[in-house]
């Protein structure tokens, strides 16, 4: 079995939050969007009237989207890499360049986390609205410091389950102690 062979289901980890529950949302915000994007081409179609200001739903949507994904590839080990030399290491390097990664991962989205949370701070406390529905612009920004988070939460389990070798990495799948 070749390491690098996309067409080879590999196992997803068992966190001990289930997957489900962001595969559940992908797959409700996936559908709201569809929903939206078709609502608005079948009305622009029939009446030639626009649901332009759905795009701001839209938007929303799959910025919500993005962070889900993202937490979904920490969780299932997706992320894109670069691993010509990780290839090269031994078991325990190729664990401590995957330690290394992950830790990156969670000083981005801790930084994304503080960031966006003092940005939806400002848009409550200057009551900032949006463009097109003059919605209170926090209730779209709230989404950047809460998913982060759960990006953030994701990226720990998964160095936790590193660093006790139970999590089989993408190189080489040979879980610390194995031969």
């Amino acid at each position: 079995m070749s390491d690098h062979d996309p067409t080879v289901v590999r196992p997803v980890p068992k966190p001990r939050v289930p997957l489900g529950i962001e595969e559940v949302l992908v797959a409700v915000t996936m559908a709201v969007v569809a929903l939206i994007t078709f609502a608005n081409v079948v009305v622009r179609y029939l009446t030639d009237v626009s649901f332009a200001f759905t795009e701001e739903y839209s938007i929303a949507l799959m910025v919500i989207l993005t962070f889900l994904g993202a937490s979904a590839a920490v969780v299932k080990d997706r992320h894109i890499r670069i691993t010509f030399i990780v290839d090269k290491m031994s078991p325990a390097n190729r664990r401590r360049a995957e330690q290394f990664a992950m830790a990156c991962v969670a000083l981005m989205y801790g930084l994304l986390l503080v960031y966006g949370a003092w940005t939806t701070w400002d848009d409550y406390r200057f009551e900032v609205t949006s463009p097109a529905l003059g919605l209170p612009q926090w209730i779209y920004t709230i989404w950047l410091p809460l998913l982060s988070l759960v990006v953030l939460a994701r990226t720990v389990g998964r160095m936790i389950r590193i660093h006790k070798g139970t999590e089989p990495l993408e190189t080489g799948h040979i879980p610390e102690g194995e031969p």
